[in-house]
């Protein structure tokens, strides 16, 4: 699986991109597209599982003031000791280092708009996957002490497989302790564990589903080696629709879209897929959002994301992209927009070859490196039957997204990333999953480019 990026002035930030050619971030500097360059009488489109890749967009960007109103954010500072430079963040919630009691304990009010998409002569409705969606460890508490199973390295030629690999322990300075899977994140990645009253926790508010209907100059129906459809819709197009949304959305929550198994391409191009999900911030009002509002702007920062089917990435019985399966991408938008909330974390440029599409970047994009990793968290009952060719991906867990956290990006030694120990007790941990990740890029600092 690969990842590309792609800077855009249409895109929201922090996206998450599955796709078959290459896969894009973006930032909210991009054109849009115009319409589909081809599409083809003979749907759905086969997409060979060579061409699977993964990889995220961001999209907006907005310089944010104390008095803006938006989510409850904190600014922090932290110098990079690998080339001196002092690098800012906003962050979603309360700031873990100076927050006492119940201040520290924050709830973003989360409103989910499924959306029903009719694209290629079938429907993919969002509503059918909201409550497989609210059941699951995004908005539902487990215990992450410990998982049953987590991605590994596996092989084949070209790259890592991300394969299913055996579990362990997880998070176990929580063990015990029942929180959402964001709550847990955040909590790992400032070392607030145990009985720390740190929380960041979501409150999901169900909307009015929403209709779309896509043109056959703008969309096509495709389908994986394993049979499972999907919609492969232009970005741009899309992004005007979630923008239309997005007018009447209160920037105090989190707008959350959510449709089922659709795709989006670039450049025109449905060949250059798939995005399966981005987060981004818009400024509202004259200037960005800043001019006469005598400080108090509204920033709107936006989620859309893809419940995707198992199946359509995940190879049969375990095997490549196990973990590409129904939350992993509402996973990866949430944790990208807990760190980088509006869309302007800039950090010391970064590479790895988890997710070598992605190039050399220096965006603070928490899912980008971590793509396709990810560990099984959770009961799932819903669509866990076998692929339309009878093969079997489903296995009746989620499968939430591993984290690179602060640390890795900002270069830290492991004897002081300020973040929760690794299982093995020695240093802090770069990605949620601690040892439990299989790369050995992540048992110490980002590489630099």
């Amino acid at each position: 699986m690969t990842i590309r990026t792609l800077t855009t002035a249409a895109f929201a930030a922090g996206a998450l991109v599955l796709a078959a050619g290459s896969a894009a971030t973006a930032s909210t500097h991009s054109t849009t597209n115009t319409g589909t360059t081809a599409t083809s009488a003979n749907e759905p489109q086969l997409i060979n599982d060579a061409d699977l890749k993964a990889t995220t967009v961001t999209m907006g960007g907005a310089s944010v003031l104390p008095t803006t109103r938006t989510i409850p954010h904190w600014f922090g500072q932290t110098k990079d000791p690998s080339n001196g430079v002092t690098y800012g963040y906003n962050m979603v919630g309360a700031n873990p280092h100076s927050c006492s009691g119940t201040a520290c304990d924050v709830t973003i009010q989360v409103d989910i708009t499924p959306i029903k998409v009719i694209v290629g002569g079938e429907t993919f409705d969002g509503s059918d996957v909201l409550p497989a969606t609210l059941a699951s460890p995004q908005f539902a508490s487990n215990d992450y002490g410990s998982t049953p199973a987590a991605t590994a390295a596996g092989a084949f030629p070209q790259a890592p497989a991300f394969v299913r690999g055996p579990g362990g322990a997880l998070s176990q300075l929580d063990a015990g302790v029942p929180l959402q899977l964001q709550d847990a994140t955040m909590r790992a990645q400032f070392a607030q564990t145990g009985a720390s009253s740190y929380h960041l926790r979501l409150h999901a508010n169900v909307l009015a589903p929403v209709t779309i209907t896509v043109p056959r100059n703008q969309g096509l129906l495709i389908q994986s080696g394993r049979g499972v459809h999907g919609g492969n819709v232009d970005v741009g197009w899309w992004s005007s629709k979630i923008n239309n949304l997005e007018q009447s959305a209160d920037p105090t929550h989190l707008p959350l879209y959510l449709t089922d198994n659709i795709f989006l391409h670039s450049a025109n191009d449905p060949t250059q897929c798939c995005i399966i999900g981005y987060h981004g911030t818009r400024a509202v009002g004259n200037g960005g959002g800043s001019t006469h509002s005598q400080g108090n702007a509204k920033v709107q920062t936006f989620a859309w994301s893809s419940y995707v089917r198992p199946g359509f990435y995940s190879r049969p019985d375990g095997g490549t992209d196990w973990a590409l399966q129904d939350i992993h991408a509402v996973s990866h938008e949430i944790a990208e927009w807990a760190d980088d909330p509006f869309v302007n974390n800039g950090v010391n440029p970064w590479l790895t070859p988890t997710a070598p599409q992605y190039g050399c970047t220096s965006v603070l994009e928490t899912g980008d490196p971590v793509v396709g990793i990810g560990f099984a968290k959770g009961t799932n009952t819903y669509r866990q039957g076998p692929n339309p060719n009878g093969t079997q991906s489903a296995d009746g867990y989620y499968h939430p997204e591993d984290e690179a956290l602060l640390p890795w990006f900002l270069r830290l030694p492991s004897s002081n990333t300020g973040s929760e120990l690794n299982q093995s007790g020695q240093g802090g941990r770069y990605t949620f999953m601690g040892d439990l990740n299989p790369f050995p890029g992540f048992r110490q600092p980002a590489t630099g480019c």
